[in-house]
């Protein structure tokens, strides 16, 4: 990317900006919304509101500190008009290489010490992988095989928070916002989706969410397809004319039950360094008790046992066409992995999980920024050619004094931006990201 090509992405960033400040209300507005996108995108390390205003505005740190905290914590603008204008503008950046394809749905979380800080509780936390206190958000993210993006976002706050009212009184969380299971949050953003007339698509989701029937309920009740992942115990009965056993049985059960010859091995996409391939079994089965069965439309039960493996190791249940090909199957299937991406950059390079205030108000709005940040990054993604440089040159910032430090901050040694494609391959393990555009990196 030469200098025109930089120049040219400053100036469609001041146009991103530009549509966003037409739904963000007052016209003062403006210049911290600007200030924060840049800060997000251009501060290096942790994009707390601090480092930010060190970037934006080195020579009146103190000054711009204030307004930023101001803007995200307190002005009264709305996150839903703000998380529209964002998907209506790049929706179309997306959409130049197909249609959407999936609805993902899933939760993150922010490791956070305390207990003030809205909806931190001691609850599971995927980022550490064990119990811990940290804040969890359900996302309703759209995808297609070039790029997804989250387009809905929202806390949850267990029962015993969301009952304080002490709390909630000071965390500023609304009145009409009451204590709601995360499968509920996600149906609920499902059901807004559909009233706003985004592009509709398949609804992927993990275990920890397919397993809920009520969900999977919900989800078809709106006439969406889903493939939702199960866990083991899940009780099934498969449809007679496969001729399994017909009574009911848990999904693992059944997978120990099936011939050898219902085993088929399916690569389903080239990945980064390899063919994507696994070993699938695919079944009719219906999931209500025998007494109702007859009233339960059959869905199609996906097994994944990798050969060398002792058992399998995934299980979905799907409501697409049973004549889909296997392979379609299973690519659709496999699509649920983009949110791991778009989660770890939203961390990693936007800093979603950096905002140090307390109430609702400015940690939903911090949120929407970063989605905001992010969405540009994933429209700018075509400019760079596959044989170009890995990083262009989109914003530049003010130089920062040498003796500026963020509070508490050691003196730190100078070190590169991570690139937004390289992923830790203890982290991801083999997700396969061969279809993800690189992401444009910040010129510092």
């Amino acid at each position: 990317m030469g200098r025109r090509a930089s120049e040219d992405s400053g100036s469609r960033f001041a146009r991103y900006v530009e549509g966003l400040t037409s739904v963000i209300g007052h016209a003062d507005r403006a210049v911290p919304l600007r200030d924060y996108c840049v800060g997000l995108l251009a501060a290096e390390g942790r994009k707390s509101v601090e480092p930010m205003a060190a970037v934006t505005a080195p020579a009146e740190v103190s000054a711009q500190h204030q307004k930023l905290l101001h803007f995200v914590a307190n002005a009264p603008w709305s996150d839903e008009r703000v998380l529209a204008k964002v998907r209506a503008m790049v929706l179309p950046a997306i959409e130049r290489h197909g249609p959407i394809e999936a609805w993902i749905i899933d939760d993150t979380s922010f490791p956070k010490q305390g207990r003030h800080s809205v909806g931190v509780h001691h609850q599971y936390c995927g980022q550490l992988g064990k119990q811990a206190n940290c804040q969890v958000v359900v996302t309703l993210s759209i995808a297609n095989h070039h790029a997804s993006l989250p387009i809905a976002y929202r806390l949850y706050r267990p029962q015993e928070w969301a009952e304080d009212a002490a709390r909630r009184k000071k965390a500023r969380v609304p009145e009409d916002i009451a204590f709601k299971p995360k499968p509920q949050i996600a149906l609920e953003q499902m059901r807004w989706a559909c009233t706003a007339g985004v592009a509709r698509g398949v609804v992927l989701m993990d275990a920890s969410y397919g397993s809920n029937s009520v969900l999977r309920t919900g989800v078809s009740a709106l006439a969406l397809s889903y493939v939702a992942g199960i866990v083991p115990t899940v009780k099934v009965r498969a449809a007679p004319e496969r001729g399994a056993p017909e009574r009911r049985m848990s999904v693992k059960e059944l997978a120990f039950s099936l011939p050898k010859h219902s085993w088929r091995t399916i690569t389903w996409r080239e990945g980064t360094a390899d063919r994507l391939r696994s070993r699938f079994a695919r079944v009719r089965v219906r999931t209500a008790p025998i007494r109702r069965a007859a009233e339960r439309a059959e869905e199609t039960l996906l097994i994944e046992w990798p050969e060398g493996e002792a058992e399998p190791t995934k299980y979905w249940l799907t409501t697409l066409d049973k004549n889909i090909s296997f392979r379609r199957l299973i690519d659709i299937a496999k699509m649920r992995w983009r949110i791991e991406r778009d989660y770890q950059e939203l961390k990693q390079e936007i800093g979603l999980g950096h905002y140090e205030g307390r109430g609702w108000p400015g940690f939903h709005h911090h949120g929407t920024l970063c989605i905001a940040a992010y969405a540009f990054l994933v429209s700018e993604r075509e400019t760079i050619p596959p044989s170009g440089p890995r990083s262009s040159g989109i914003l530049t910032k003010p130089a920062i004094p040498d003796s500026y430090r963020p509070r508490g901050a050691p003196d730190p040694a100078p070190t590169s931006r991570a690139q937004l494609d390289r992923y830790p391959s203890s982290q991801t393990g083999r997700r396969d990201h061969s279809n993800s555009a690189k992401m444009p990196m910040l010129c510092t």
